[in-house]
């Protein structure tokens, strides 16, 4: 191991080689009901107009414009209440000059009616006639049909995140049955002598272990992806025990490992996984937190390829690179048409000091100002064991390689944090030099 060169790839180059090993798992069909937090599989074309006939968009009268056109206050209009049509009937009886038709919000609208003057601007007298008290309405309130979708029309895209209006568009397609991609099985594995799970924390209370706080952190990153999530445990720093628990995850659609991946003395996970046939790897990203981050693939029978993600084992390092070079490659697992966060532009509301040589991903708090500008401050002290500096966090803020720092009010760009969908294209870690 100690004769293995590191890597240290870019972020952007690390994210583009994981990238280039992982597809979409395939299509399974959900109830729609069950489909909200699912990525579509498949174009969706309507089958019909939306909304399938010209509707009323206020509850009041079917009118002709002609009719109401110069009415007022002082120079009321009059016309005869010919019916009325309530939502979910049909609209058969065609509208005459000097009529008006009683009308519900949604309702068809009569055969040659042209605006709906809503029930405000009317008095009614007695049952049979209204009273137009303004021309406001005039050719107006009538919802057309197909306004919001036309027959054939791709409604949705391949590759859309069912959220609660995808899913309403859906239902009123008459889609019950919802062609999504399979989600990804992934299996999750701490490693290191130190650690117990949460409930053995008399062991921490005595000052002889410490928690796994990093499995429960990434089941949690995980199942707001909408992946399957299976816990392996804790893994004791031996090349027997890493083994059998790595070979438990080789069913799995992909891995994630913590810790055991740097430089130390019983930082095995790199050998276990080579002599496991892992290939098409590398083990350093020039970031931080994050840097001893590791990709490769390990081979499985006939199948695909297992990606297996070695995450360092600090709690801030964990979660940041899950954010950051994780979700993206599950997200094309999981066939999203947008893989990554979309970044907003900010201003350093302090002088934030850094180094260059590596990209930072600090924790930040945002605040608009009085201009609506986004200003960027950060949570305290940056330390990567430091996990409550991520509870207080809205975003990472980024400071690229070249930097040594932002000096107060100097732009950059953010990531927010817990983002459920993203931005279209590549990408951007730094701005181009227009934004600066």
């Amino acid at each position: 191991m100690s004769g293995r060169a590191p890597d240290w790839l870019s972020v952007t180059e690390a994210l583009a080689h994981m990238l280039a090993q992982v597809a979409p798992l395939g299509t399974v069909r959900a109830a729609l009901g069950a489909a909200g937090g699912r990525i579509l599989a498949e174009p969706v074309i309507a089958p019909l107009d939306l909304p399938p006939w010209d509707n009323s968009g206020m509850d009041g009268y079917a009118v002709l414009a002609a009719d109401v056109r110069g009415a007022s206050e002082a120079a009321p209009v009059q016309l005869r209440i010919a019916g009325a049509v309530l939502a979910g009937q049909l609209a058969t009886t065609p509208l005459e000059r000097g009529t008006a038709i009683r009308i519900m919000t949604g309702a068809p609208v009569p055969p040659g009616a042209d605006s709906v003057v809503r029930i405000e601007h009317t008095r009614a007298e007695g049952e049979q006639v209204v009273v137009v008290l303004s021309d406001a309405d005039a050719g107006r309130n009538i919802r057309p049909r197909g306004e919001d979708i036309r027959a054939g029309e791709t409604v949705l895209a391949a590759g859309t995140l069912v959220r609660a209006s995808e899913a309403g568009v859906l239902a009123s397609l008459g889609i019950a049955d919802v062609p999504v991609q399979r989600a990804p099985h992934v299996a999750v594995l701490a490693t290191g002598d130190e650690l117990v799970d949460v409930t053995e924390f008399a062991e921490v209370v005595a000052g002889r272990r410490i928690v796994n706080s990093n499995t429960y952190a990434l089941q949690a990153a995980l199942h707001s992806l909408g992946a399957v999530v299976e816990p392996l445990g804790i893994a004791r720093d031996t090349r027997a025990s890493l083994r059998v628990c790595l070979e438990r995850a080789l069913g799995a659609d992909a891995l994630i490992v913590t810790a055991g991946a740097s430089v130390g003395e019983h930082d095995l996970v790199k050998d276990v996984l080579e002599d496991m046939g892992m290939s098409a790897g590398f083990w350093r990203v020039r970031m931080r937190p994050g840097s001893p981050f590791g990709f490769g693939t390990v081979r499985r029978g006939q199948g695909a390829p297992l990606p297996v993600f070695s995450l360092p084992g600090n709690p801030v390092s964990t979660v940041v690179t899950f954010e950051v070079l994780v979700r993206p490659v599950l997200r094309r697992l999981l066939g999203c048409a947008r893989l990554y966060p979309t970044t907003v532009r900010v201003h350093a509301a302090e002088p934030i000091p850094s180094r260059p040589g590596l990209m930072h991903f600090l924790r930040v708090r945002l605040a608009q100002d009085g201009s609506g500008t986004w200003q960027a401050r950060l949570t305290g002290a940056q330390g990567s064991g430091m996990l409550t500096s991520l509870t207080r966090a809205d975003a990472l803020l980024i400071v690229p390689e070249s930097s040594a720092g932002l000096a107060a009010g100097e732009p950059a760009l953010a990531l927010p944090l817990w983002a459920t969908d993203g931005a279209q294209g590549a990408p951007r870690f730094e701005m181009t030099s227009e934004e600066a």
